[in-house]
């Protein structure tokens, strides 16, 4: 398949038709037209193949987490997402498995009106790039660094099944039951885009938890100039984790494992209650772990209230 070919089966298989978008796909640059009144949102992730996802993953799979993943830098941001782009690097043009993609990739974007308005096709290495757009009040925008001592410490959904997902595929033999919801989870996350919108003006500060979440708190402590205490018996596990784990078992992958994209969120005490019985009515609670203080760093406390010192604190790349 020839590059416009393979450019017109992923307009075709991705057609996702909004008022906004003035010129999409098929010109030199795409026109698009941002609402008064709102900021845009911008984030871009790139995939590569053995690096963020095994090399045997289904090419739907590919493409459902590369939009995914982005929509969920939106979901920790407050945004509303609108538009996307796509980069796609392929060893070589193979009609079936860019149909699958764009198939996977585009049952995500039309869940949430979200529509594909450019991008770049080339040969090399299979690499995905992603870049999303979406709409946020400035001043409702939520941001790292603003997190205060004394607020708690909340993260949505649940921690620990993608990174046992990824473990099983690397050694199959790993986990005895639970092994579909586990590979589901790590290829195919959901961004929480509605739970976003819902700490719009009452969250103090929001990240999504893609790296591990002491690793991406962290990022959260330095921004805001505080640091962060994490009791280890609140963190959320789903039942399948718990049935398939031991407690010491689960810490790891719930700290350090990365790849859940929920959201970790800091807010005040006058809004924790309101706000958790909202999130719990759009499908998706959260659980409060910790607290804001005052003091850099992380810390983690175990069931005695000792200082738990997980073996890393998430992915990093480039890191020794």
């Amino acid at each position: 398949m020839a590059e416009f070919e393979l450019i017109d089966l992923i307009r075709t298989r991705c057609a996702v038709t909004r008022e906004d978008v003035r010129l999409g796909i098929g010109d030199d640059a795409a026109l698009l037209a941002v609402p008064a009144g709102q900021a845009l949102a911008v984030s871009t992730d790139t995939l590569v193949s053995g690096i963020h996802f095994p090399k045997s993953t289904l090419p739907s799979d590919i493409g459902w987490k590369s939009l995914a993943v982005n929509l969920s830098d939106l979901a920790a941001m407050g945004a509303a997402p609108a538009w996307a782009t796509l980069a796609l690097t392929l060893p070589q043009a193979d009609r079936e498995w860019v149909a699958a993609f764009a198939d996977g990739f585009a049952a995500l974007a039309r869940e949430f009106d979200l529509a594909l308005v450019g991008g770049d096709t080339t040969q090399g290495p299979l690499s995905i790039t992603v870049t999303v757009h979406g709409f946020v009040p400035e001043a409702l925008a939520l941001r790292r660094d603003g997190a205060k001592p004394g607020d708690g410490v909340f993260v949505t959904g649940t921690l620990g099944d993608a990174a046992a997902g990824l473990r099983l595929l690397e050694s199959p033999s790993a986990i005895g039951k639970g092994k579909e919801h586990f590979v589901a989870r790590l290829h195919r996350p959901t961004p929480r885009l509605a739970q976003g919108l819902l700490l719009r003006g009452r969250a103090h500060a929001c990240i999504d938890v893609s790296d591990g979440l002491v690793a991406d708190l962290g990022h959260v402590g330095k921004a805001s100039g505080v640091g962060a205490e994490i009791d280890l018996t609140l963190l959320p596990g789903s039942p399948a984790l718990r049935e398939a784990f031991a407690a010491a078992a689960r810490a790891p992958l719930q700290l350090a494992g990365g790849d859940d994209y929920e959201l970790c969120f800091t807010a005040p005490a006058t809004v924790a209650d309101a706000l958790l019985g909202e999130l719990a009515r759009s499908g998706c609670a959260a659980t409060r772990i910790g607290r804001i203080v005052a003091a850099p760093g992380v810390r983690v406390c175990d069931v005695h209230g000792r200082l738990h010192e997980p073996p890393r604190a998430g992915w990093q790349h480039f890191s020794p």
